[in-house]
Order: structure tokens, then C-alpha cells, then sequence
């Protein structure tokens, strides 16, 4: 409900005492009455009147320390408000922890859990169902968990649609396709095998392919293993289906991301557990590189809740949820000042970024390039660090930054979203417009300035942010970048529109961009579209 509009006087929402419920309803109800808990209607016992205490719903939200945007997403009112709850009321909540535990248990990956679960993550949160709303509200944000999306992998690409099919295409000579085969193919086609099954996200490595399922489940294709190099040899036998990581199935599975040399996923519960590459402590763990047991990440994370992961060249970003705010911790390889510690040198466990407190930046999206990284705050500012090779870190020169820096060009822009690859950087901002810079090998940036029928400088390197014309003139929103993250593959990038349209451009010489090229043609200067319906 909105105050302004409903004519109630406007109330200061932000040191609202949490009022149990006892102190508004003296004693208790019957069972019939206390399932009648809305906004409207005569104030009988057992109903509580939004119109008493207007800003319940913006001092849940608030705490949650929710932006506009988000506000908007959830509703002018916390159907908690609006209709039954189904559910006897605790009374030794407050009305605003009341909303917030209705509102996580609409959330798909919170719905299944027991109790028990539930309590648990509580406490990993810190102990309110406005943390656990928050840590549940960002997961959704910064990883696009059940909507669809595409994946632009080494060679191969991987489409999901919002009803959780999955389509494949590209390269396929380790079986990372998922058809039954290893005959590479640029049309799209749907996964046969995974009907029946929905999928909610996607991950794509050298060869290889995870797929995560509503249930939790971890379904793995290609290459069987878990750590190797993408320019190593094959696993000891492919798998052209996908099938069951055996290993994950007590852990229930949100998200997994791909490294070279390690492969990391992350629990519903904010857990995160790496595979490989272990050897010398490189992650906190002891394993040999085909070790197929999950381990978890030890060190400043083993109680603090993580919403995403993301992987590079040998290292690995978690984006933290905290009831003091969102904080990025790193781990790995610091080749290049990559994990953002001001220095070169290697974290054998996760370490926090402290940049961010100083530049008074609260993280949301974190995004791992091979050599670089970079972030969006909830503020829109946009922050990269690493190497700066191509002018991959917006800052108008190829120097070497070993903390995140704001990019300055993007002053004026509110990012939301924020993909890298090799060398490579797309930032998505809140009204849908693309903006690239970096390396403009494979004609991935998508700057070609050329008329029709020209060559044009397609290839040039981008030292600073510049407005990608070439998506502007589709007409559509873009709100997803996906773009290739290897530094053995030539890269190709996807932009994903509001309507579920995919749209590439690229390197295409292995069918990976889902569009048939010409003869002599191995790559696609303009955006086009590809042939699936992704909504």
C-alpha cells in the first residue's frame, strides 16, 4: 500500500520499534480467526489494519535495504497484508519479521525447506527473516536464478529458457552439447534428455557443461573432470548426457561457476564448495586435480552467507551477504592484483575486499574476467581491478589496478548488471543500454562502426566505456551480458532483451553463436538473432 496515494499521512518509517504482536492483540484468537490476517475490512480480532501503521511494509522493505527497483518488483504491499496467511501467527514475532517470513517462504529455493533448515539459515543470516529476505532477494538479483539466460562458453553456448528448458550449440567434441554425440552444431536444440527436469541455471567451462536444477541437483556433461585446464587433455572418458554429480546430492545447489584448474558451486544456504585444485593448499583444502568430492571453502566464510560466486583464471569472487551490508571476498591467484588486496600475492583462503568499505560502495553483482574483475553497487557505480591489458578496466589506459577502482566514465550511468571475460567488460545500465570496452578481438565488443557492406574497425581495442551502438538500434532492453571467458577461445557475446529475444556477435567458427555463417565468414560484427524464444 502506498501512502501517498491512499490518503493516510505520511509516517517516518525508519526507527519504527518492532511491537510484538502480543502488544497490538491482547489475547489470543481462535484458530478460524487467526487465519483471517489482512489489510482490509472491519478491525475484528484476529485482523490487523495496514492503515493503522502505514509504513509497515516500507520498514520491512527498508531493513531489508531494498532500492526503488526492488521495492517495486515486490509489490506496493506485502501480500502478507492482503490475504490469508495460512499459517497460526508467532507471537513473539513482529509484524515486520511476520511479513519478511512470508515473503521468503513465496521465494522457490526457501518453499522446500524444513523447519529445522530454515532456522538454520536464520542463523547463518544473522538471526531475522528481514537478513534471510535480503540474502534470498539478492541471490535472485545478481545470478538471474529461474529466469532465462545464455551462456557464451569456450566454443560452445548454452541457452535457458524461463520455463527451465535447456538448448545447446557450438562445439561439441567432448560430448559439452548434452545430445548423446560429439557432432558439432550451430543450430540451437533443446537438451531431449532433461525433460521433465527444470533447470534454473547454467554454467560453461572448456568442454564442459553444469546444469542446475529447481530440485538442487547438479547435472554435469562433457569432460568428467572437475579441475582441469582448458587447454589439457580429456577427462579418462566423456559424457555426451548429462547426468548426476553423485557427489553434490546432499548439497542442495544454487549455483556453479567453472575456473581453470577448479570448479566451485554454491549451497541455498550460502555455502561455497570448490572441486580440484587443491594441491598446496591453493584453496584451503588439500585434494589431487581429479578429486570429485565437494569440499568446502574454509577460513573468513565458513559463517558468513555467500549469494554468488564467480570464476577466473585460477581464482574465485563470493559476494557476501552480511547483516552489516554486501561485501566481496576473494581467493586464489593474485597475478595481476586480481584479488583486489593491493598487492600480487596468492590467498590460499578467502580474504575480504576492504576497497569497498572505503569507497563507500556496498557490492551486488561481482563478475570474474580471466585477468580482471568488477562489481556493481547498489548505488549503479561501477568498480574493476586487475589487469588492464586492452583497456579491459574502463580507466582509459592499460595499467594495472590492484584494488577496485570506480570507473569514472560510467559516472553518469546507474549500472545494474556487469559481465567480463579475457580481457573484456560489458556493463548493462537500469534503462537497458550496453556499454563495452576492452579487447576488441573476434569483433566482440560489438563496436562496428563500418556502413553496410565495410569492414570497418570492428577489431579495435576500447580504452574507455563506450555506448554499443549496434544493440542500442535493436529496440530492446537489454538485462543480460554474457560473454566468453577463456583465454584459449576466441570470444563471443550474447545479449539477452527483456522479451526473452538472444541476440550474438563474434567469434563463430564452431557454430557457437546459434546463427549460420557464410563460407569464409567466422565471425559476426552486428548483433543478430538467434533463433530461440527464451520467455
Amino acid at each position: 500500500m502506498d501512502a501517498t496515494t491512499s490518503g493516510t499521512p505520511t509516517v517516518q518509517y525508519h526507527n519504527i520499534p518492532d511491537q510484538p504482536i502480543t502488544a497490538i492483540v491482547a489475547a489470543p484468537v481462535s484458530a478460524f480467526l487467526r487465519q483471517v490476517r489482512h489489510c482490509f475490512g472491519d478491525s475484528t480480532p484476529g485482523e490487523f489494519p495496514l492503515a493503522a501503521n502505514p509504513s509497515i511494509v516500507l520498514h520491512v522493505l527498508t531493513t531489508c535495504n531494498l532500492d526503488p527497483q526492488d521495492l517495486a518488483k515486490l509489490e506496493a504491499t506485502c501480500s502478507f497484508f492482503r490475504q490469508p496467511a495460512n499459517f497460526a501467527p508467532d507471537y513473539e514475532l513482529s509484524i515486520s519479521e511476520l511479513a519478511a517470513l512470508d515473503m521468503c517462504q513465496r521465494r522457490a529455493i526457501f518453499k522446500p525447506m524444513t523447519d529445522e533448515e530454515r532456522q538454520s539459515l536464520k542463523h547463518r543470516c544473522g538471526g531475522s527473516w528481514k537478513l534471510v529476505l535480503r540474502f534470498l532477494l539478492a541471490g535472485e538479483a545478481c545470478s538471474r536464478r529461474e529466469k532465462s539466460q545464455a551462456i557464451a562458453g569456450p566454443g560452445h553456448s548454452i541457452a535457458v529458457t524461463s520455463s527451465g528448458a535447456v538448448y545447446s550449440f557450438g562445439c561439441n567434441s567432448s560430448g559439452q552439447l548434452g545430445h548423446g554425440n560429439t557432432e558439432e552444431d550451430w543450430r540451437p536444440q533443446q537438451i531431449r534428455s532433461l525433460q521433465g527436469i527444470r533447470i534454473i541455471q547454467a554454467a560453461a567451462g572448456a568442454g564442459r557443461t553444469m546444469l542446475i536444477s529447481d530440485a538442487g541437483r547438479v547435472y554435469a556433461f562433457g569432460k568428467d573432470s572437475f579441475g582441469e585446464a582448458e587447454y589439457g587433455v580429456q577427462g579418462t572418458k566423456l559424457v555426451t548426457t548429462p547426468q548426476p554429480v553423485e557427489s553434490l546430492k546432499d548439497i542442495f545447489v544454487v549455483q556453479a561457476a567453472i575456473g581453470n584448474f577448479f570448479t566451485a558451486v554454491l549451497s541455498r544456504e550460502g555455502r561455497v564448495y570448490t572441486f580440484s585444485w587443491g594441491k598446496d593448499s591453493k584453496l584451503g583444502h588439500k585434494t589431487e586435480p581429479n578429486d570429485v568430492e565437494p569440499q568446502p571453502l574454509l577460513g573468513a566464510l565458513e559463517n558468513i552467507a555467500v549469494v554468488q560466486i564467480a570464476a577466473g583464471y585460477c581464482y574465485l569472487l563470493c559476494l557476501a551477504c552480511q547483516p552489516s551490508g554486501m561485501s566481496v571476498y576473494s581467493v586464489g591467484c593474485g597475478l595481476g592484483g586480481k584479488l583486489g588486496h593491493g598487492s600480487r600475492t596468492d590467498e590460499k583462503y578467502p580474504r575480504l575486499i576492504e576497497q569497498f568499505q572505503l569507497l563507500n560502495l556496498q557490492p551486488m553483482v561481482v563478475a570474474a574476467g580471466a585477468w580482471h574483475a568488477a562489481v556493481v553497487g547498489r548505488d549503479g557505480r561501477v568498480c574493476t581491478w586487475g589487469w588492464g591489458r586492452y583497456g579491459c578496466l574502463g580507466h582509459g589506459n592499460e595499467e594495472c589496478e590492484s584494488v577496485p577502482k570506480v570507473v569514472e566514465a560510467l559516472s553518469d550511468v546507474k549500472a545494474v548488471h556487469v559481465a567480463t571475460g579475457d580481457y573484456t567488460t560489458f556493463v548493462v545500465s537500469d534503462d537497458g543500454d550496453v556499454y563495452s570496452f576492452g579487447c576488441g578481438e573476434s569483433a566482440s565488443l560489438g563496436h562496428n562502426t563500418a556502413g553496410e557492406g565495410q569492414q570497418g574497425n570492428r577489431h579495435a581495442n576500447v580504452l574507455s566505456p563506450e555506448l554499443v551502438m549496434s544493440l542500442k538500434q535493436v529496440n530492446e532492453r537489454v538485462v543480460q551480458i554474457s560473454l566468453t571467458n577463456s583465454i584459449y577461445w576466441n570470444a563471443h557475446t550474447f545479449a539477452l532483451t527483456e522479451s526473452g529475444k538472444l541476440y550474438a556477435f563474434g567469434a563463430g567458427d564452431k557454430g557457437q553463436l546459434g546463427i549460420e555463417l557464410a563460407n569464409n565468414q567466422t565471425e559476426r560484427g552486428n548483433p543478430e538473432r538467434v533463433d530461440i524464444d527464451l520467455n
